[in-house]
This record gives C-alpha cells, structure tokens and sequence, in this order.
C-alpha cells in the first residue's frame, strides 16, 4: 500500500473515530502529497519522495517544538509533539543512537575517514546511508565525535 493510499485510509478512520488532531495531522500530510502531485515537476512520488517529505514535516514539528518550550508555550509544544508522533507512525523505524555510532563507523572503515580532514568525504555517505532512519543533527553529531576521537 502506497503512503497516499494508507493516508486517506487513515483519514477515513480518523473522521469515524472522531480524533481531531489525528485527522488534522493527517490531513497536513495529505495535503502535502496533493502539492507534490500537482507541483508540475514531473517527479514520481516514490518511497524515496515520501520520506523526504515526512522528514521535512518532522522535522518543522521539532523546530516548532523547541521554539514554543523556549517561549513559554507548554500547551502549543505538547500539541506539535503530538503531531510529531503521528507523523513518525509513518516514517522507517528511527535508529538509535548506538545503531547509528555502529553505521558510521562501518562506512567510515569503507572510505577509509580517520581524522577531521575526512569529514566532507564520510558525512555525505553517512547522510544518504541513514536518510530517513536518522535525525541528521545526531548523524552529523556522531560524525564529528568517530572523526575527533581517531
């Protein structure tokens, strides 16, 4: 089953079941995969694409999140953790952060990256390898800490 048809099944069950943050957030997402659609690119909405854009939307929950903490707004950062978690329900099983440290080190012994120098050689390979199964601020994080400690 594609994202877009899992989208509109679960809209579906989340206007019988009468859950309305549920059915907005999903209805954010929808409306995503309609601007993709019709933005005239020519691109195919492929798995590719769809993690690429519930990345993104992720992504602006936690910025939002972190915002609102700092600004004093508990309930509007609760309310966005909420839509994080819907969102994540359709995202790759996120690694953990020993996962994550395990990749690295295995694509850093590929390319051969041992110091700091290496990073714009291990950093691009370590994005696209985790793309989707790794927030990219602890990639890049794990990164720097494999390159600074050899």
């Amino acid at each position: 089953m594609s994202l877009a048809e899992k989208i509109n099944q679960d809209l579906k069950d989340a206007m019988r079941s009468g859950d309305k943050l549920r059915l907005e957030t999903i209805r954010s997402i929808r409306a995503l995969i309609l601007e993709f659609e019709k933005s005239g690119t020519g691109k195919e909405f492929n798995p590719e694409e769809e993690i690429k854009m519930l990345t993104t939307a992720a992504k602006k929950r936690k910025e939002s999140i972190e915002q609102f903490r700092n600004g004093g707004r508990p309930e509007l950062a609760d309310k966005e953790e909420a839509e994080l978690k819907i969102i994540e329900e359709y995202l790759p099983k996120q690694l953990t952060v020993d996962e994550i440290e395990l990749e690295i080190k295995k694509l850093a012994a590929e390319l051969g990256a041992k110091s700091k120098e290496d990073f714009p050689k291990l950093m691009p390979a370590a994005a696209k390898a985790l793309k989707g199964k790794a927030d990219g601020k602890v990639v890049k994080e794990i990164v720097e800490k494999i390159l600074g400690s050899n």
